[in-house]
């Protein structure tokens, strides 16, 4: 938001501003969405600010903004997942308390995308039989949402849904080199998800994102690319697509490779085009990367 929005002010600006207090219940008065700043409008943003302790000031800046934006997204508005900075919204807490009403254990249902939702989320995947990646697509979505009888009413923090287990193998991101090195677009893109996916699910995970050959003394190095790199010999070379189960092709791979700490990993094309399919795919190395650590087929020095 470049500019608060404050009483007198008119225009589409206001009128987003209403649209999203009337969405949430709030009283507009008789004249509704007009896209003028007065009156109902200014007792309503002050409410809503009060039930978000925000500053009652009756401005519309960027922290008032942010939650409106947050208390507005319904299940299904746009891709969730695991990122950093964290996804966060109503839609998130929804998604939290279905989970946990349902045994995917989340934890407290606090609106945040964290490491332990998609661990829940992918856990729900494997139940219906959707390929597990840990986002919330149109099709997760979807089948949660027939599944709406179920945990509609239900309380969404109750004690048994809180015990969370570990996700993903935060001490091996803690302890490990990794060098992500990116070929060409696509490999530069998926890349820059897998290491931010890494800090998103462990703040400490040592991944280096470069167009170099990458540091030597890397435990793990992986080229990212539509391609196998020219020139590498007898690289161990892993094809990766969302859906897939990519741990047990890392680890065939580097069992079995000469060249036992570094692979290239070819990406899809729709990676360049498709948010869904690009975080799938970077779903999938981080996993298989994490596999291959957490076995010991790679030695890491701590």
């Amino acid at each position: 938001m470049v500019q608060p929005i404050a009483q007198g002010d008119r225009g589409p600006a206001v009128e987003d501003v209403q649209k999203r207090l009337l969405r949430l219940g709030y009283d507009l008065g008789p004249t509704g969405v007009d896209g003028v700043f007065f009156g109902a409008t200014l007792t309503a943003v002050r409410a809503f600010q009060a039930e978000h302790q925000l500053a009652e000031d009756g401005v519309v800046g960027d922290e008032t903004w942010s939650a409106l934006v947050d208390a507005t997204f319904s299940l299904g508005d746009r891709l969730l997942y695991l990122k950093y900075p964290y996804l966060h919204g109503a839609d998130v807490r929804l998604l939290q308390g279905a989970l946990n009403v349902l045994g995917f254990a989340c934890g407290e249902p606090d609106g945040i995308f964290g490491a332990y939702t998609e661990r829940a989320v992918g856990e729900f995947q494997a139940n219906v039989q959707l390929p597990v990646d840990g986002i919330a697509g149109p099709e997760t979505v979807a089948a949660i949402e027939r599944l709406r009888h179920v945990w509609t009413g239900k309380d969404p923090s109750a004690p048994a849904a809180l015990a969370v287990a570990p996700a993903r193998a935060a001490e091996v991101l803690r302890r490990a080199r990794i060098a992500l090195v990116s070929a060409d677009e696509a490999g530069r893109g998926v890349a820059e998800r897998v290491a931010n996916l890494a800090r998103a699910a462990e703040p400490g995970a040592l991944l280096g994102v470069s167009e170099s050959p990458g540091p030597e003394d890397a435990d793990l190095t992986l080229h990212l690319g539509l391609a196998a790199p020219p020139g590498m010999g007898r690289l161990a070379v892993i094809a990766v697509a969302p859906g897939t189960h990519a741990e047990g092709r890392f680890l065939a791979a580097f069992r079995g490779s000469s060249h036992s700490t570094v692979a290239a990993v070819v990406v899809p094309v729709t990676v360049l085009t498709d948010e869904h399919e690009a975080q799938g795919v970077a779903v999938q190395i981080l996993d298989g990367v994490c596999a291959v650590l957490s076995e010991g087929s790679v030695a890491v020095v701590s």
